[in-house]
């Protein structure tokens, strides 16, 4: 899966690299913007306890 994206990525590998971390930092951002927001509403924290 990696290698068919590298593969895909124009240019030289200076290029592709800056891209992949553009993408990476990308799905980082609408990650924690949007996604782990809307599934922290249905988990809940409020009740965990620690013992036995």
């Amino acid at each position: 899966m990696y290698a068919a994206l590298w593969r895909i990525l124009p240019g030289p590998v200076w290029v592709r690299l800056l891209l992949v971390l553009i993408l990476l930092a990308a799905v980082l951002f609408a990650l924690s913007t949007w996604v782990f927001p809307w599934i922290d509403q249905f988990v809940n924290n409020q009740e965990a306890t620690v013992g036995g």
